[in-house]
């Protein structure tokens, strides 16, 4: 009976299957969505196996459709042979109408950007966490650095007391 339970944290422990660290540092993050992907079934077992890489993926708006490019899913070699994977195919988000929407006005009219933070598992399914973000200046990078720096000196003299 112990052994299901350790399981089951285990799975949800290891529910996140990718982060873009990046996207940090380069955006400053207004605000976040949740959304579905549409995927393949190769696709599926590639995430499962966590062959997946966000760096230099990003969302955009066709048709009132929104839509994840430049994801790398790294096809599995035992997958089907009947089937011709393509790394970085377009992937289809699924999210609510009154969300995009909402994107849509925020993409078009007030210059954001659509950005992928992190892709996880949520009741068995793929879920990409999008970042509604402004793209940060030089300077703003740098002070972002600076403080982290000194966050973590701070750290260093209270821990010495």
């Amino acid at each position: 009976m112990a052994d299901k339970k350790s399981k089951k944290n285990n799975k949800q422990q290891n529910a996140t299957i990718a982060v873009n660290r990046q996207a940090k540092f380069e955006y400053s993050i207004e605000e976040r969505f949740e959304a579905g992907l549409v995927l393949e079934g190769w696709e599926v077992k590639s995430l499962r196996d966590g062959r997946v890489q966000l760096k230099e993926s990003y969302v955009t708006i066709k048709r009132g459709e929104a839509w994840l490019l430049g994801a790398h899913i790294s096809p599995l070699l035992s997958a089907s042979t009947h089937v011709n994977p393509d790394a970085v195919r377009a992937k289809k988000l699924l999210l609510n109408r009154h969300e995009l929407n909402k994107l849509i006005g925020a993409v078009e009219r007030k210059g954001y950007t659509l950005i992928p933070l992190s892709m996880y598992w949520k009741n068995g399914r793929a879920k990409l966490e999008i970042g509604l973000a402004k793209g940060k200046q030089l300077h703003d990078k740098r002070a972002t650095s600076k403080d982290r720096d000194w966050q973590r000196e701070k750290a260093r003299i209270m821990k010495k007391g």
